[in-house]
């Protein structure tokens, strides 16, 4: 059991970084996918707070084709030695599907399926790329294709704990698992971004279509170095059936340098698409890269050029020996105001809020009666399904929560189990009439109930501090917690005034079941007797006496 509430089960993937299982919430009763770590990443300190931090960023990103992470932290555990160790963990969404690595291993893709599968790919890392999150780590053992054929991108994050723990590429590897999805920037030991994680959707699309990734080597850095120095295949050279569109494509994504391949997503997956169609994709200008990135190598910015053409060029002459200083502030000024307005927008750049066609997010209902939350959910084409719970807390009636949690991205006819409040759970008030009040009390207590007040009563047969009777009554059902009084024997019984009654009626009355009193005659010498011999006088007086005592009736007997 993990963080008191995630429950470990069958063992269901293995990595060179981690251990996957199948688990169970066992505070919201879902399935959830548990990945412990390592015990070698385990014992660096600095891992796991990179680790922490990273897990935090991708658990922020909500996307239809990206595994949800749900919870991460660590859990102390005795190894093998006796010792104390820190056992990293993560908690994901549970997709029911195939890994991607397992569908190439029987034979490459029809390239429109394999365009399919890249498309999604690209729209999980237009998504993170868009929220500042780059994956480092794109390759066929995170990508998985769920049984309705979506795809699922996984593990956003963990590869930069790793690679930033890790000083090689062999270290590196030996986690990661392989180095035939690097880019040359990441073999070179440089920084990355997202154009990094394009370059290795390109390998991705490589082994798509050919069934096996475009650099083989006998090590992780022969392999990397294939990546820097080597140029590789175009696809149809191993797979015929790919289209000169589609190796264009590759060709394009697999670009040595950065600026020279892809730059965003979106434009990788416009020209998949239009590949895909048998359209051959049109290059695009290097603008934007040169705004974003910085100028590609060994390329002349406008005024180098014209600085070139008028050194170079002996039919043109000079009619002033430098240019007016007017033009020369004005430019100055220009650029001043194009870099603080790129700046300005950059750093103010946010995700799109705008939701896909087939995507919704799952509203806020806590609070809300069952028939409230219903038709909100109908309303956005996510149909509801009751499930009730017993809550100490949210009053009957009303909602707890939902399943997916609110919040929540999920694709247009998705169920969500709504949870309502049946208020608290019932239970039943034990008999405990005839016990001693201590008793009852525990007995009360264990049940989950609450003893009350205790009221005295005067009873002939019942013992001092023993419970007559309860109010709710034994047997009967409320609600946990609920309130139990006791009515008790005082161990008394009232004694009322026998005097002018005959002694014969008197003697009979303390004798009945109500009283149950011993009257003791005691004949009085001083008066003359009466007819009847009614009693002059009685002890004890009329009031409580305990039980089982005996009376003194006096009556005239001179």
């Amino acid at each position: 059991m993990l963080a008191g509430r995630y429950r470990v089960g069958a063992l269901i993937g293995r990595g060179g970084m981690s251990d996957v299982h199948v688990g169970t919430d066992t505070r919201l009763g879902r399935q959830v996918a548990i990945k412990l770590l390592k015990p070698q990443l385990a014992t660096d300190p600095a891992f796991r707070m990179r680790f922490r931090q990273e897990a935090q960023s991708a658990a922020r990103m909500a996307h239809p084709t990206i595994v949800r992470v749900f919870d991460a932290g660590e859990e102390t555990v005795i190894d093998a030695s006796g010792h104390e160790v820190q056992l990293p963990f993560i908690v994901m969404e549970f997709v029911e599907g195939r890994l991607l690595k397992d569908i190439i291993h029987d034979g490459p893709l029809d390239p429109t399926a394999a365009a399919r599968v890249i498309d999604g790919v690209l729209t999980a890392l237009e998504y993170s790329h868009r929220a500042g999150v780059v994956h480092r780590d794109i390759k066929p053992g995170n990508i998985m294709i769920t049984t309705g054929g979506q795809v699922k991108v996984m593990d956003f994050g963990i590869a930069r704990a790793v690679s930033d723990s890790a000083t090689t590429v062999a270290q590196t590897t030996a986690i990661l698992g392989t180095a035939s999805y690097f880019s040359p920037e990441q073999a070179k030991g440089e920084t990355v971004d997202a154009r990094t994680d394009l370059y290795s959707t390109g390998v991705v699309l490589f082994e798509l279509l050919t069934g096996r990734p475009p650099f083989r080597g006998d090590t992780p850095v022969a392999v990397a170095y294939q990546h820097v120095s080597e140029r590789p295949v175009k696809p149809s050279v191993i797979n015929p059936k790919v289209s000169p569109a589609l190796d264009a494509v590759v060709l394009h994504a697999l670009a040595k340098d950065r600026t020279t391949r892809y730059q965003t997503a979106a434009e990788f997956r416009a020209d998949v698409e239009a590949a895909a169609s048998g359209r051959i994709p049109v290059p695009k200008k290097t603008e934007e890269t040169a705004l974003f990135f910085g100028a590609p190598t060994g390329s002349l910015s406008t005024s180098e050029l014209a600085l070139r053409q008028l050194t170079e060029d002996d039919t043109m002459t000079r009619t002033q020996r430098r240019p007016p200083a007017i033009w020369i502030w004005s430019g100055i000024i220009a650029v001043v105001v194009i870099v603080v307005a790129v700046m300005y927008w950059a750093f103010n750049l946010q995700p799109a809020d705008t939701l896909p066609s087939n995507a919704r997010e799952v509203p806020q209902l806590t609070g809300s009666t069952w028939d409230e939350a219903a038709n909100e959910l109908q309303s956005l084409t996510l149909p509801p399904t009751r499930m009730d719970r017993v809550s100490d807390t949210v009053p009957a009636g009303e909602v707890i929560e939902t399943e997916p949690a609110a919040g929540e991205i999920v694709d247009t006819g998705t169920p969500v189990s709504v949870f309502v409040s049946t208020g608290r759970e019932a239970v039943s008030v034990p008999d405990v009439v005839n016990m001693q009040l201590d008793q009852a009390k525990t007995t009360i207590t264990d049940a989950g109930l609450t003893p009350g007040s205790e009221t005295r009563q005067n009873s002939p047969t019942v013992g001092a501090g023993v419970v007559i009777s309860t109010d709710p009554e034994g047997g009967s059902s409320v609600d946990q917690g609920s309130s139990v009084n006791f009515t008790i024997s005082s161990g008394n019984v009232t004694l009322p005034d026998l005097s002018g009654q005959s002694l014969q009626a008197a003697s009979s009355y303390l004798g009945t079941s109500s009283l149950q009193l011993t009257p003791v005659p005691v004949p009085d010498a001083s008066c003359a007797s009466q007819p009847g011999s009614p009693v002059i006088r009685q002890s004890p007086a009329p009031g409580d006496v305990p039980q089982k005592s005996e009376v003194e009736l006096a009556y005239c007997a001179g």
